[in-house]
């Protein structure tokens, strides 16, 4: 794992061996923000079966598993709650948003479309500090880089508790002069450890790149995902203290489906050694539908479907460079892209087992299309002082318009224009040898939410901004040991409040506060220790509700931690254990209710059996404790979602 503040030397001409859409250049130079970065060789050290679960090395972050088959989890970051399942979460692969416009909530993401063995990097910027990407970022956002070139064949094979299959392979060939092929796949099944959680998904990826003399590469890729999950909905707190792994006697046949496919083309272009083109078109396609049974008050249940039909495209051109004028090295990158999101939405309730019994609250379909330029720019000037700039300006337009009769009352209209500049300025200087202070300022957005958009009377409606402020510090005194310390601190303001019907207004301002702290430490070089710890503070500034001032931001966690312990006790031989911890949150708004903390230990052992073959036992949870990773108040109850009891993993790796 590269803690923050790890750096890497620029190249003396930009590279070539691989397309990348943008910002590459500049993530290689050093940046002024704090971010966590994984390579291939760690994610495959952590045996993961979904990228996300490496978001527990990262300090500060947290996964709220929801433990609903084919739905996924959200995660706390930078104080924001809701990552992944709204605005807070920005992920991207190889440039191209993952995040969806009205798939669940705006700016859900499902990083189960991914193969972890096809990841190269992998990348968590804390907070609103990127210009090149926009909406959905404002509490950080994640970079995956694929796999690009090279000769490998990689497997990673595993089976465990409650009929857990997972197998992954990813290879990489040659297969003419000048030319790279990638490919991925991965199965993975489990009956789950509750009744009526069994669920499977499949994912394959590839990727065919090709030079056109020595200037100029192209790339073809594609991914396809088939996901189709049963699922056994929350328990209420009766039900979590009768039995945490059991079924609400008013479930009924809730899950998911899900099909995914993307196609997209790349080209760069090297002008001159110090300036090279890129630029991508893609196009996506999803049928996703869920079906949630939940409490709706006075003791009942009803069962609900939401289907979303999404069509996807997107282009984008952008400029990269170095230069030395005056010896001032500097990096910069200039684009534009523009996106359009068109998506089918269908929702029904009080369901007889998946069959509808009532015509649809909503039968509509939207569209979202958007415009941005953005730059960056680094400069040099001194070990001391190595300023950076990036700014940004994005502009959306939509529509939404009926498909046929709805029985519901939210907005459906065009989508007045919004648009937003945002500005990011980022310092780091280098104090001395292993020692380097890093202090930025950036500022986010995100649209008026859900259906309020899309309301005629919401014209005088401006994005939502978060502006914040970080200083750091990345301290190296040898290659065993390394620290990391960041304080921030995030201020939303303009926050939309409902003054009457159909009459809205920028209101309320919230306020975020925390530390993040990374320890790594090799005290001989059969023992590894690393430690991770991350706290926020928050609070409600302005609210509609005066009674709420004062206030915690609802669903964000105290603090979050993660050491680990390797030791490799016989040449061959290793052991590693992981130690979680996971603070309470508020929740609901007026903080009267409060989710508990919690921790769990994990165990692994691994076996060299011989160059390029690992074979490994893992169990997780090893005191096999009963705890809830998410709890949050749903229809007058207090609603569990229960975590995994102990679960035990055999698998082998290997690398031809």
């Amino acid at each position: 794992m590269a803690l923050a503040g790890e750096t890497e030397p620029a190249q003396a001409a930009l590279p070539m061996s691989e397309i990348v859409v943008k910002g590459q250049i500049l993530d290689r130079a050093n940046t002024a923000f704090s971010a966590s970065s994984f390579d291939a060789d760690t994610l495959r050290e952590q045996k993961i079966s979904q990228p996300e679960q490496i978001f527990d090395q990262v300090p500060g972050m947290s996964i709220r598993d929801y433990g609903l088959g084919g739905v996924a989890n959200s995660f706390t970051i930078r104080g924001f709650g809701d990552g992944g399942h709204g605005g807070d979460l920005g992920v991207v692969i190889d440039g191209v948003p993952l995040n969806e416009a009205m798939s669940h909530a705006d700016g859900y993401v499902d990083l189960n479309v991914i193969v972890p063995l096809e990841v190269s990097d992998m990348t968590v910027f804390k907070g609103p500090v990127s210009s090149l990407y926009g909406n959905y970022n404002r509490g950080g956002l994640v970079k995956i880089d694929t796999r690009k070139g090279g000769q490998y064949t990689n497997l990673d094979l595993s089976g465990g508790s409650d009929g857990l299959v997972d197998v992954q392979g990813a290879l990489g060939l040659e297969p003419g002069e000048n030319q790279e092929l990638n490919l991925a796949l991965q199965h993975y099944q489990s009956d789950g450890y509750r009744p009526q959680s069994d669920g499977r998904r499949d994912t394959l990826s590839g990727r065919w790149g090709v030079g056109l003399g020595e200037r100029t590469r192209v790339a073809l890729s594609g991914r396809w995902h088939d996901a189709d999950n049963d699922s056994a909905s929350y328990l209420t707190e009766a039900d979590y203290r009768r039995n945490p792994y059991g079924i609400n006697a008013n479930v009924q046949n809730d899950g998911a489906e899900k099909t995914f496919a993307t196609l997209r083309g790349d080209v760069s272009h090297q002008l001159s050694p110090s300036l090279q083109l890129l630029g991508f078109l893609y196009g996506t396609e999803q049928d996703f539908t869920r079906w949630f049974t939940r409490p709706v008050g006075g003791g009942q249940w009803r069962q609900r479907e939401e289907a979303y039909d999404r069509e996807v495209s997107g282009a984008g051109l952008s400029l990269s460079g170095q230069h030395t004028p005056v010896g001032v090295p500097l990096l910069w990158i200039a684009g534009l892209e523009t996106y359009r999101e068109a998506t089918d939405y269908l929702y029904s309730d009080g369901l007889d087992h998946r069959r509808p019994v009532a015509p649809p609250i909503n039968d509509r379909r939207t569209e979202l299309d958007s415009v941005s330029a953005f730059g960056e720019l680094r400069a040099d000037w001194h070990p001391l002082l190595q300023p950076s700039l990036g700014l940004r300006y994005d502009r959306f337009d939509g529509d939404c318009a009926p498909l046929g009769p709805e029985t519901g009352d939210n907005p459906c209209s065009e989508l007045n224009d919004l648009d937003n500049v945002s500005p990011k300025l980022g310092l780091r200087s280098r104090w001395a040898s292993g020692l380097e202070f890093r202090a930025s300022w950036s500022e986010g957005f995100a649209l008026p939410p859900g259906w309020v958009k899309y309301q005629p009377e919401a014209s005088n409606l401006d994005p939502l901004t978060f502006g914040q402020l970080e200083a750091g510090i990345n301290w190296a005194p040898s290659e065993t040991f390394e620290l990391d310390l960041a304080l921030f601190q995030v201020d939303s303001d303009g926050e939309v409040r409902t003054l009457d019907t159909g009459v809205y207004e920028n209101y309320g301002e919230t306020e975020r506060r925390g530390l993040e702290l990374s320890v790594a430490w090799q005290p001989v070089p059969q023992v590894s220790l690393s430690a991770i710890y991350g706290s926020t503070d928050t609070e409600v500034v302005k609210n509609a509700d005066p009674n709420l001032e004062g206030k915690e931001v609802g669903g964000v966690s105290d603090y979050s931690a993660t050491v680990q312990a390797g030791w490799l006790f016989l040449p061959e031989w290793r052991v590693n254990l992981i130690w979680r911890a996971v603070g309470g949150y508020a929740l609901n708004a007026d903080n009267s209710a409060y989710a508990d903390s919690y921790d769990v230990m994990d165990i692994e052992l691994d076996w060299r059996l011989r160059p390029g073959w690992n074979l490994y036992a893992r169990v997780d949870n090893l005191a096999d404790e009963e705890y809830a990773p998410t709890r949050f108040m749903f229809g007058g109850e207090n609603l569990f979602a229960t975590g995994a009891p102990r679960q035990v993993r055999l698998g082998v790796q290997i690398s031809l």
